[in-house]
Protein backbone atom coordinates (compact mmCIF):
# COMPACT_ATOMS: atom_id res chain seq x y z
CA UNK A 1 0.00 0.00 0.00
CA UNK A 2 1.43 3.49 -1.04
CA UNK A 3 2.18 5.90 1.73
CA UNK A 4 0.16 9.01 2.42
CA UNK A 5 2.60 12.37 2.29
CA UNK A 6 0.87 15.69 3.34
CA UNK A 7 2.36 18.85 3.91
CA UNK A 8 3.60 18.50 7.64
CA UNK A 9 5.24 15.20 7.20
CA UNK A 10 7.34 15.52 3.57
CA UNK A 11 10.17 17.16 5.19
CA UNK A 12 10.80 14.12 6.75
CA UNK A 13 9.23 11.20 4.81
CA UNK A 14 10.29 12.33 1.47
CA UNK A 15 13.02 15.57 1.60
CA UNK A 16 14.96 13.60 4.10
CA UNK A 17 14.57 10.03 3.05
CA UNK A 18 17.25 7.81 2.77
CA UNK A 19 15.72 6.52 -0.14
CA UNK A 20 14.69 7.73 -3.40
CA UNK A 21 10.61 8.59 -3.37
CA UNK A 22 7.94 8.55 -6.05
CA UNK A 23 5.58 11.07 -4.79
CA UNK A 24 2.18 10.81 -7.14
CA UNK A 25 0.00 14.21 -6.74
CA UNK A 26 -3.35 13.40 -7.23
CA UNK A 27 -7.21 14.33 -6.26
CA UNK A 28 -9.77 12.47 -5.96
CA UNK A 29 -11.84 13.78 -8.76
CA UNK A 30 -9.59 13.11 -11.18
CA UNK A 31 -10.10 10.51 -13.52
CA UNK A 32 -6.16 9.83 -14.79
CA UNK A 33 -5.22 9.72 -10.91
CA UNK A 34 -8.19 6.98 -10.18
CA UNK A 35 -6.86 5.11 -13.48
CA UNK A 36 -3.11 5.24 -11.92
CA UNK A 37 -4.13 4.18 -8.43
CA UNK A 38 -3.53 0.53 -8.02
CA UNK A 39 -0.45 0.88 -10.00
CA UNK A 40 0.70 2.92 -7.35
CA UNK A 41 -0.34 0.57 -4.86
CA UNK A 42 1.72 -1.90 -7.44
CA UNK A 43 4.91 0.06 -7.10
CA UNK A 44 4.91 0.25 -3.11
CA UNK A 45 4.98 -3.79 -2.92
CA UNK A 46 7.90 -4.13 -5.71
CA UNK A 47 9.99 -1.30 -4.42
CA UNK A 48 9.55 -2.26 -0.62
CA UNK A 49 12.82 -1.50 0.93
CA UNK A 50 14.26 0.07 -2.18
CA UNK A 51 12.19 3.30 -2.61
CA UNK A 52 9.27 4.64 -0.81
CA UNK A 53 6.18 5.15 -3.34
CA UNK A 54 3.62 7.45 -1.76
CA UNK A 55 0.65 9.56 -2.65
CA UNK A 56 -0.18 13.43 -2.03
CA UNK A 57 -3.29 14.57 -2.16
CA UNK A 58 -3.23 18.51 -3.88
CA UNK A 59 -6.71 19.50 -2.72
CA UNK A 60 -5.63 18.87 1.12
CA UNK A 61 -1.76 19.94 0.67
CA UNK A 62 -2.18 22.68 -1.33
CA UNK A 63 1.46 23.93 -0.11
CA UNK A 64 3.60 21.24 -1.13
CA UNK A 65 1.79 20.78 -4.70
CA UNK A 66 2.11 25.11 -5.57
CA UNK A 67 5.86 24.89 -3.92
CA UNK A 68 6.79 21.64 -6.66
CA UNK A 69 5.06 23.88 -9.18
CA UNK A 70 2.60 21.07 -9.62
CA UNK A 71 0.13 22.24 -12.49
CA UNK A 72 -1.41 19.33 -13.94
CA UNK A 73 -2.51 15.86 -12.27
CA UNK A 74 -1.42 13.49 -12.16
CA UNK A 75 2.13 14.23 -11.96
CA UNK A 76 4.44 12.30 -10.14
CA UNK A 77 8.27 13.44 -9.05
CA UNK A 78 10.91 11.13 -8.16
CA UNK A 79 12.84 12.74 -5.37
CA UNK A 80 16.14 11.33 -4.05
CA UNK A 81 18.44 13.24 -2.08
CA UNK A 82 15.86 16.07 -1.15
CA UNK A 83 15.82 16.92 -4.76
CA UNK A 84 13.70 16.30 -7.99
CA UNK A 85 15.92 13.67 -9.97
CA UNK A 86 12.57 13.16 -12.82
CA UNK A 87 9.31 14.28 -13.12
CA UNK A 88 6.42 12.25 -14.76
CA UNK A 89 3.02 14.55 -16.16
CA UNK A 90 0.14 12.06 -16.78
CA UNK A 91 -0.78 8.80 -15.89
CA UNK A 92 1.89 6.52 -17.74
CA UNK A 93 1.79 2.47 -18.17
CA UNK A 94 3.43 0.55 -15.09
CA UNK A 95 6.37 -0.58 -17.29
CA UNK A 96 6.97 2.94 -18.55
CA UNK A 97 7.34 4.17 -14.31
CA UNK A 98 9.36 0.75 -13.69
CA UNK A 99 11.90 2.18 -15.97
CA UNK A 100 12.18 5.69 -14.62
CA UNK A 101 11.88 4.83 -11.02
CA UNK A 102 15.05 2.08 -11.86
CA UNK A 103 16.94 5.02 -13.19
CA UNK A 104 16.97 6.88 -10.26
CA UNK A 105 17.88 3.93 -7.66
Amino acid sequence: MALVFTDSNFEKEVLQSDMPVLVDFYADWCGPCKMLAPVIDELAKDYEGKAKIGKLNVDQNGNTASHYGVMSIPTLLVIKDGKVVDQIVGALPKQQLVQRLDAAL
